[in-house]
């Protein structure tokens, strides 16, 4: 059965993920508008065809439509696609209050946490788009490799299962597939922790710890998560699933992944600001541990020893190694205490 599909979409934010999301739809036919909300960024697109910042190397379509103006690239559009990195996505989502029609649906592609209010990215833009329909795109997907056409499968989640649909069938294509799922909460809170779990994987490459320590810490990543998600009205299973599992094991161990870059450089003693400040993307893990230990956390009494000791790495000043040292010497435990069937 042949299911809705868009034709005229926005695609919001100019990074790596918006740009190959923006070919992967002009390529199918599709009418699509890439918003940056830099001008001189949408310059730069049109005069080299190529998004030399985020996504070098990659040539892209010259008729693919680029504009920092919200109300020209929202124009005519019935599917937005925000792909606006989280701590700055609420500013951008109030640009485009009035420029994008109440019911104008929109598919959520980003990954994290917001700091100050704990907030996921379809809770944002809930927030302050209105209640129209919403849907999260997750799961193992680096830019770097959909863009060049390599395959990757990831999941659209929405409890509005006509959005997760036209979805599907909107971004779908020869190398992207795309498995709907009913689950939001858990797909988008996957995608966050995930890059969590990615900085403890790097740190553990920093400090050469060996390929037994690193398949530990996911499989207890895992658990955390689900753990986690479960406290939080998600189901533990779709961690297990593309939007956990799969999402994780690309980043914890992709030589694309910016999370277990900053791991790994942190682990050969190179400090956080230091990092950042040499790297043009947005290592979203480094905000969503902050998120999860901050004032507004909900964090509080669900065991996450990994996700605790990055955080004492990054911001209270704990060395690596006594990191390590503190997970390994925790009282011993079964393997599946406190993850229930949920």
């Amino acid at each position: 059965m042949a299911h809705k599909s868009y034709q005229r979409v926005v695609v919001i934010g100019d990074g790596g993920w918006g740009t190959t999301l923006a070919m992967l739809l002009h390529k199918k036919g599709v009418r699509v508008t890439l918003w940056s909300a830099f001008p001189e960024h949408v310059a730069e697109l049109q005069k080299h065809h190529e998004n030399r910042r985020f996504l070098p190397g990659v040539k892209l379509p010259e008729e693919l439509l680029v504009s920092a103006d919200p109300f020209e690239a929202a124009r005519g559009a019935e599917l937005a696609v925000s792909v606006v990195p989280t701590q700055y996505l609420r500013k951008v989502a109030e640009r485009f209050e009035d420029a994008l029609a109440g019911e104008v649906p929109v598919v959520s592609a980003t990954k994290g946490i917001e700091i100050e209010t704990f907030k996921t990215p379809s809770e944002i833009l809930a927030e302050v788009l209105g209640g129209r329909p919403i849907a999260v795109l997750s799961g193992p997907s680096h830019a770097e490799e959909v863009a060049i056409g390599l395959p990757a499968s990831v999941v659209v989640a929405s409890t509005d299962e006509n959005l997760a649909r036209a979805a599907q069938a909107t971004l779908s294509s020869e190398n992207f597939r795309i498995y709907t799922h009913n689950d939001p909460k858990g797909a988008e809170l996957g995608g966050a922790l995930k890059n969590v779990i990615a900085i403890a994987a790097g740190i553990s490459d920093g400090l050469g710890l060996g390929d037994n320590a690193k398949a530990a810490l996911l499989t207890r990543g895992i658990v955390e998560m689900a753990r986690f998600g479960q406290a939080h009205g998600a189901r533990s299973s779709t961690f297990f699933g593309l939007a956990g599992l799969g999402d994780l094991a690309t980043t914890c161990y992709s030589r694309h992944s910016r999370n277990r870059h900053v791991g790994e450089e942190i682990g050969r003693g190179k400090s956080l600001e230091k990092i950042l400040a040499e790297m043009q993307m947005v290592a979203e893990g480094v905000w969503t541990t902050r998120a999860l230990f901050g004032p507004e956390s909900e964090a509080r009494g669900i065991p996450m020893p990994i996700a605790e000791q990055v955080n004492a790495v990054l911001f209270e000043g704990q060395d690596p190694r006594k990191a390590v040292s503190e997970l390994m010497g925790r009282e011993l435990a079964g393997e599946m205490d406190g993850l229930g069937r949920a």
